[in-house]
């Protein structure tokens, strides 16, 4: 007999959800995490959709440590010495199952395991799990953690972007470089007013998602990202690495220094603390880079499975993972009271995930990541087009005003016509 009906390896978004669905069905549950506490190792400052969670939690709001609701959607196109901002604001955005909140994810994944943890999960920190038992035939049938081994019906591995068992469990090989990037993030401390007023929210529970392209990551592959807290600002910079190794011309951490000094963002953080420093890996290749999510005796969810998406002007994963996890607890729980979690009983989760938002949205993205990471005049080129057109509508010196058609045709032709359509065409086929 087994030792647990499930055992769950990491504690973020997904881990945390499948264990709360099987212990809800009565499973006897084991989350393993690495870090020391649930989100200890999530850098995350981003925000999540509500959509996926309310399923899970449909009163979240009331009790979860949420940040701020995002009433403002930002997008910059950013050159050394100018700023191209988008602020759109729309009633749609606090419609039930349309809003988003900014989260930290080392306080939010503790409430997310404690609500496991209410239901019956048990859970063990600072381990790491490098290795699965497998059968006589190959079935995973549980993990090893030093010389212990504890068995399970079904393992499910929710154990991040840089997983240790995904090619254990799955054959699943090492994502490629230029499939994957490094993200540098700082929470920057200041009063709830100050960043209400600087953001011009309408009070202390509402804020902005601010996402860059261009001089943040100094012309190559990659963006900024900015999310208000309610006592914080989250700002960071994500890079793709093969691009920043070949192309870079500064290393992670200095295009973030240099975001925060930029005109545009200064003023936004000023007198602001930090508080935290920290990296991460993320995964942009979407559905192309995705491993079978299901083996003999195992499933996979969230970012081991790659279920996250840049689109560039939004980035996605935790909705995915939500699902992703709440799927996967419920599969699981069912294929263990049927006495079969082979491939063939765990298989509903696959089929559940294909027809759920999760594949269909990352199957329709799926030219996405390639078309972005040869985008190259999106980070050098568009940016400064861009100041160049907007200096010529706004400043005025006294000299005469030229006809619009005459004054902005040689700034667009530093870019190219043709090369303006390309993208304009790539960009409609990929989105």
């Amino acid at each position: 007999m087994a030792d647990f009906d499930a055992i769950v390896v990491g504690s973020g978004c997904a881990g945390s959800v499948a264990a709360y669905e099987l212990a809800k069905a009565g499973k006897a549950v084991l989350v393993v995490e690495r870090g020391n506490y649930a989100g200890a190792k999530n850098m995350t400052g981003g925000r999540i959709y509500a959509h996926s969670l309310k399923k899970v939690f449909p009163d979240f709001e009331q009790n979860a440590p949420i940040e701020r609701r995002i009433v403002h959607e930002r997008i910059s196109m950013m050159s050394p010495d100018a700023n191209f901002t988008v602020d759109f604001t729309s009633d749609e955005m606090g419609k039930e199952g349309q809003d988003s909140y900014a989260v930290l994810r080392g306080s939010f994944d503790q409430w997310l395991a404690e609500q496991a943890e209410n239901e019956g999960a048990e859970y063990i920190y600072g381990i790491a799990i490098e290795e699965l038992l497998k059968d006589d035939s190959g079935k995973v049938v549980g993990v090893k953690a030093g010389e212990d081994e504890i068995t399970a019906e079904v393992v499910l591995l929710c154990d991040g972007v840089n997983s240790l068992l995904t090619d254990q469990a799955v054959g699943a090989k090492r994502p490629p470089a230029h499939a994957l990037a490094v993200g540098v993030k700082q929470t920057i401390e200041l009063p709830a007013n100050v960043i209400t007023d600087r953001v011009l929210a309408g009070s202390d529970d509402e804020g902005a998602a601010w996402l860059f392209a261009g001089d943040c990551t100094k012309g190559t592959f990659g963006g900024g990202f900015m999310y208000t807290n309610k006592e914080s600002i989250s700002l960071g910079v994500v890079a793709g690495i093969e691009a920043t190794a070949n192309h870079g011309k500064a290393p992670v951490y200095q295009m973030l220094e240099d975001l925060k000094n930029h005109p545009a963002v200064a003023p936004l953080i000023k007198g602001g603390k930090v508080v935290e420093h920290s990296g991460h890996m993320v995964p942009e290749g979407g559905i192309n880079i995705m491993p079978e999510v299901v083996g003999d005796g195992v499933l996979l969810a969230g970012d081991c499975a790659m279920m996250c998406i840049n689109l560039g002007y939004m980035v996605r994963g935790m909705d995915f993972a939500v699902a992703a996890g709440q799927m996967a607890g419920q599969c699981a729980a069912k294929a263990i009271d049927a006495g079969d979690t082979s491939k063939a009983g765990l298989a509903p989760y696959k089929t559940a995930l294909e027809n759920s938002f999760v594949l269909k949205d990352l199957k329709q993205f799926k030219a996405v990541p390639d078309f972005m990471e040869n985008f190259e005049r999106m980070f050098c080129g568009y940016p400064e087009m861009i100041r160049d057109a907007m200096n010529t509508m706004f400043i005025v010196d006294g000299t005469p005003v030229q006809p619009m058609k005459k004054s902005m045709m040689p700034i667009v032709k530093q870019v190219g016509i043709m090369n303006l359509l390309k993208d304009v065409r790539g960009a409609m086929k990929a989105l």
